[in-house]
């Protein structure tokens, strides 16, 4: 990587990076991309599910993609995906590469999208995001909303309950904006909250390997999904 891209080193978090934000960020500018549609149709083998039971996860899916596939739920924010740029310190880039690489290790991959900040003032910036890809191993498909939410309910891993990051998705996403509501992610928070929370006391998950991303940096969990 240059001196240039290093200098302008953005990336953008539609998911857990959102209130996880990435070590070694200097500015935090919130709003959107377009293009691309977030939906919970990731399978998490590694952080929040496991091998045997895996969880679901978001990622983005081109529009012009998904409008070949067969969703049941309309997407009323049209083409955006609201989330969070991170400028991350220069000579910090590498560091924060090869931690992010780790933690999206399970399926995604790299892509450089153009991000519109929330304040129009600003202007526009080119970010890296991570995406799972329909052809990556762990890329469902089009799932029945119901059958999501009952997966997401369930399902354990070692960063933690698929329930909690479905719902501090959520309320991320509603602090962002007052633009910034997402129907797929409430809709499955509504399912979610209307089950009953499963019983944990005969279910035991290792827990996430942890690693340093720098010598003054706290031990970060690798978490799955940006």
């Amino acid at each position: 990587m240059s001196d240039h891209q290093s200098a302008n080193f953005w990336l953008f978090g539609y998911g857990s990076l959102i209130w996880k934000p990435p070590p070694h960020f200097d500015q935090r500018i919130p709003g959107y991309i377009k293009g691309y549609v977030r939906r919970f149709w990731q399978a998490s083998e590694d952080h929040r599910g496991t091998p045997e039971s895996p969880g679901r996860v978001v990622t983005l899916i081109q529009k012009s993609f998904w409008e070949t596939l067969d969703d049941t739920q309309r997407q009323t924010e049209g083409d955006r995906v609201w989330g969070v740029a991170y400028h991350i310190i220069p000579s910090r880039v590498k560091e924060v590469q090869e931690y992010l690489d780790i933690r999206e290790i399970n399926g995604y991959s790299i892509q450089y999208t153009p991000f519109h900040p929330a304040d129009p003032a600003l202007p526009d910036l080119d970010c890296l995001v991570y995406i799972g890809m329909p052809d990556n191993p762990q890329f469902l498909g089009a799932l029945d909303p119901q059958d999501v939410a009952n997966t997401i309910n369930a399902s354990l891993g070692p960063s933690g309950e698929n329930r909690e990051y479905l719902l501090h998705l959520e309320k991320a996403l509603e602090d962002l904006s007052p633009n910034s509501h997402d129907e797929h992610i409430s809709d499955l928070a509504r399912r979610v909250r209307a089950l009953p929370p499963p019983d944990r006391r005969s279910q035991h998950v290792a827990e996430p390997e942890l690693r340093k991303v720098s010598s003054t940096e706290e031990q970060e969990e690798i978490e799955k999904e940006v």
